[in-house]
């Protein structure tokens, strides 16, 4: 049976003739079951086809996490097509850019883009923009698809592109990573029925949980993991801890959330008032939980499985996770770390001229598997950067490995600060900071310095009812922990930290006033 299931199209498919009656989808438009998903699926493919979009064409989507996106993209899937979503919070030249890169003959956006739709694609140059609904004067996606007439479908090779990502762009433009069927399918029949994978075991009948953006690898990367099980995915357009909170009291068994989120969805007063007793497993990532968090996790759900898991868009989201067992809610040193890779995948620690280096080294994360995108999509440069020609691919994440084969991220190699010829690792500096009793969160930078070319700042966010941070306080409380050369020079306070859609930390963005009028010399 297993074999049958190496796609999105062909897993809807198996399930709708097993248990056509199983739902496959519940969002806030509906529920749709393997048997009426199946029907969608394949009307909306032979449409793409019968409007004479070619095989490998590009299918881009605005708009929020929904039923009809992953619809949509199961559907670009049977039609030999790829799926691009977008990042909602992007502006119209942000999304022209997506548009212009992918070269999407269609753009299919919410009735809430709509605008930007169409100031991006007359920029780009997109020939056919429709509406998810008839809301707008835009065309309704639903009109479209019962006026064309139906095409034909191709063979499908799950070897080729199904899923195209837009990194964040950190440095430079986004580049749209490539993600085959085999990517996104393979790792499911290493992990499923394991008694040590537990903490993603999803069967029929069972419900996962689509909450990330679906147009990063967390929130896209839900969609085969459910439709490979059998699996119900519950899906709402954004995270907020009352929707959540729904999906839990209807029973949801496993869900993904980044720290940041799952604070504040134990925070909540109604938390103390839901039954959690379904929830059998809890992922999250982009960062390592807060041990007090954990415990109040555990507290919340005692009865869940936790699991860190550590990947990126290029990686097709997860290839090393912290399993459930090395969570400990008293503490212990793995808690700082990744863990160790998942069946299947290779990971190790190289140098700046990628050579392998002993145990206890810092060096950057390089990877191989069969989870390793096809490539950067038109930009042989950057894929050759990144991938070389063995398949390691090499995440610019600096790290060390343990004699046990567990990693642990020190930081982004990009973030490295240098000061005096001395590499500073912001993470190590933030770790020091973190137990200040005034602090929330904290994030080191590098700033200009005439003397040591760059110095350590930290900017933190003060606890909530604490009115003062004390600079002083916070550099002795680093002193204490960490080498003198690490210890920031200056503090910032100020009220919260800008993160990304996905929970991260954007160090850019605290980092860039201070560069203005430099050229950056070093680093």
């Amino acid at each position: 049976m297993t074999e049958t299931r190496r796609c999105m199209s062909s897993s809807i498919a198996q399930w709708a003739e097993k248990t056509p009656d199983n739902m496959a989808i519940d969002c806030p438009s509906g529920q749709l079951s393997y048997a009426k998903l199946d029907k969608l699926v394949t009307d909306y493919a032979r449409a793409f086809t019968g409007a004479k979009l070619n095989k490998g064409d590009r299918i881009c989507w605005l708009g929020k996490n929904s039923g009809l996106y992953f619809t949509l993209f199961a559907a670009a899937t049977r039609a030999g097509m790829v799926i691009a979503p977008i990042g909602w919070r992007l502006a119209a030249p942000e999304v022209a850019y997506v548009l212009k890169d992918t070269k999407a003959p269609l753009l299919i956006c919410e009735p809430g883009f709509a605008d930007v739709a169409k100031n991006a694609a007359a920029e780009a140059g997109t020939q056919s923009i429709l509406c998810t609904d008839d809301s707008t004067d835009l065309q309704s996606l639903t009109a479209w698809r019962d006026e064309t007439t139906p095409g034909d479908l191709p063979e499908i090779d799950p070897a080729d592109g199904a899923l195209q990502l837009y990194t964040s762009g950190t440095t430079g433009n986004p580049k749209g990573a490539v993600l085959s069927s085999d990517n996104l399918f393979k790792m499911r029949p290493l992990v499923q029925g394991k008694p040590e994978h537990a903490w993603i075991d999803l069967n029929p009948g069972d419900s996962t949980l689509a909450v990330m953006p679906c147009a990063h690898i967390a929130g896209s990367g839900i969609g085969p993991i459910s439709i490979y099980s059998g699996a119900t995915m519950m899906v709402i357009p954004e995270f907020t801890p009352d929707g959540v909170l729904d999906c839990i009291d209807k029973g949801l068994n496993q869900f993904f959330l980044v720290p940041t989120a799952l604070q504040m969805l134990v925070s909540v007063p109604r938390a103390q008032e839901t039954d959690f007793s379904n929830v059998r497993s809890v992922t999250y990532g982009a960062a390592p939980i807060p041990l007090e968090l954990l415990r109040q996790c555990i507290k919340t759900m005692p009865q869940a499985l936790f699991c860190q898991q550590y990947g990126m868009t290029e990686t097709t989201g997860t290839v090393c996770i912290l399993p459930p067992a090395d969570h400990d809610p008293e503490g212990n040193e793995r808690m700082r770390g990744i863990g160790v890779p998942l069946p299947g995948v290779e990971l190790k620690i190289v140098d700046e001229n990628h050579k392998e280096v002993p145990p206890g080294t810092i060096g950057e994360i390089a990877t191989r598997s069969g989870l390793n995108m096809l490539h950067y999509f038109n930009n042989d440069a950057k894929t050759k950067e990144t991938v070389d020609a063995d398949g390691w691919l090499y995440t610019g994440d600096a790290a060390v490995m343990d004699e046990d084969g567990y990693f642990y991220i020190k930081d982004r190699v990009k973030d490295m600060i240098i000061s005096g010829g001395e590499n500073v690792y912001p993470a190590e500096v933030e770790n020091a900071i973190f137990g200040h009793p005034q602090v929330n969160e904290v994030a080191v930078i590098g700033v200009p310095d005439a003397k040591w070319g760059e110095a350590v700042k930290a900017v933190v966010s003060p606890k909530p009812g604490v009115e003062e941070v004390d600079a002083d306080s916070v550099i002795a409380h680093a002193r204490e922990r960490i080498a003198g050369f690490k210890v920031p020079k200056s503090v910032d306070v100020i009220a919260e930290l800008p993160r990304n859609a996905s929970g991260k930390i954007l160090r850019r963005e605290l980092r860039d006033p201070y560069w203005k009028g430099h050229e950056r010399g070093v680093n």
